[in-house]
């Protein structure tokens, strides 16, 4: 949905996303009550070590948001992070907590890439330049406005798609999704262009690429009911502390069950926490607030996990 030249969310009133709200934040303007805070602390919580079979379809977290999925002789690279901060600069701004589990030089073959938005965590400039260079072949699928920033850095084979257009070859089918959440790279660019989620449809097999999302009632129930079961989904589960601040553009766990279950997903993982402090949760909360949110949904905790980096896993 575009209104003057902006990309809205259709479902969300307000994202407070401005310069103005994040210092809000940054004061403490948005602090959960104290009841509600998070102490700084670990919460141990074993992490699921799937069996796997390399005969199969498979996915591996790299990192973030970052996955490697292969099935149907393609392979998919979604919002490739590889450099130390997620900043315009690699001198300031979130730095990484952990390697990636695989390099660029490591991932041997790469036919698309999904980029759900342009933030920095997810639109990595150095990564993206580095990947092309590597595997000058790749297709790239990317949201409305984000073609342009590929074209000024020589990068042509793109295909830039709205919110439930498609691009197909072969027997493969990658569909753009909505998503809820916003774009920005500058501080006058807010909303220029589109985020959004992918399916992809290949070799008789779904996966489902969330990208970064906040949590409504119509857009993921209406992924499942177009689709009507999603083999693999990869959904976010981190940086959603302060919940008033972050809860417009980010899910919490027990949100991410609900995506989990709105699009009818057999097995989902987490993304978009362990990598980089973008948020007030403690780094290793995200899993067991996942695990509590399965148990509560009485779902089976595997058919939603949260994995280290690096593990691969079948689908």
């Amino acid at each position: 949905m575009k209104l003057q030249g902006k990309f809205l969310n259709p479902f969300a009133s307000s994202i407070r996303k401005q310069l103005f709200h994040f210092l809000l934040w940054k004061l403490g303007f948005y602090a959960d009550s104290p009841d509600q805070k998070l102490k700084e602390k670990d919460f141990l919580y074993p992490l699921s070590l799937p069996s796997f079979d390399e005969r199969g379809p498979s996915c591996v977290w790299i990192n973030h948001s970052t996955f490697l999925v292969e099935a149907g002789g393609f392979s998919f690279l979604t919002d490739p992070t590889f450099s130390h901060r997620c900043s315009p600069v690699q001198m300031i701004g979130p730095k990484r907590h952990h390697a990636p589990a695989l390099s660029i030089e490591a991932i041997h073959k790469v036919n698309f890439v999904l980029i759900s938005h342009n933030h920095y965590d997810h639109l990595d400039r150095d990564s993206i330049i580095k990947l092309y260079r590597t595997h000058p072949d790749i297709v790239w699928i990317v949201p409305l406005g984000v073609k342009k920033w590929f074209l000024k850095r020589g990068i042509e084979k793109v295909v830039e798609l709205d919110w439930w257009e498609s691009f197909s070859q072969d027997a493969l089918r990658i569909v753009c999704v909505p998503a809820q959440h916003f774009s920005g790279r500058y501080l006058l660019d807010l909303n220029d262009t589109l985020w959004a989620g992918f399916v992809v449809e290949v070799a008789g097999k779904k996966f489902y690429f969330s990208g970064d999302t906040g949590y409504n009632a119509h857009d993921f129930k209406k992924i499942g009911e177009i689709w009507n079961g999603i083999d693999l989904s990869l959904i976010p589960i981190g940086a959603y502390r302060p919940k008033q601040f972050m809860q417009p553009v980010h899910v919490d766990p027990q949100e991410a069950v609900r995506i989990h279950q709105d699009v009818k997903s057999q097995f989902s993982i987490g993304m978009h926490w362990k990598t980089f402090r973008l948020a007030e949760e403690p780094m290793q909360r995200p899993p067991y607030d996942l695990y509590l949110a399965m148990k509560e949904a009485k779902l089976d905790p595997k058919s939603f996990i949260a994995i280290d980096p690096g593990i691969y896993v079948n689908w």
